[in-house]
């Protein structure tokens, strides 16, 4: 994991900040129609770059 060039780490680290759950006031807000982020990644199911 130390080997990897620079891009790839700022790749890494990007998916790493965008993968939240959707934040408890939207939830609220949006009547729980809104629960589930289509962005979420699950770091072993799928796979990066």
């Amino acid at each position: 994991m130390s080997k990897r060039t620079k891009g790839k780490k700022i790749r890494h680290a990007k998916a790493f900040c965008q993968n939240r759950r959707v934040p408890g006031w939207v939830i609220i807000k949006t009547m729980r129609k809104v629960v589930s982020h289509p962005k979420r990644r699950h770091w072993r199911r799928s796979n990066i770059e």
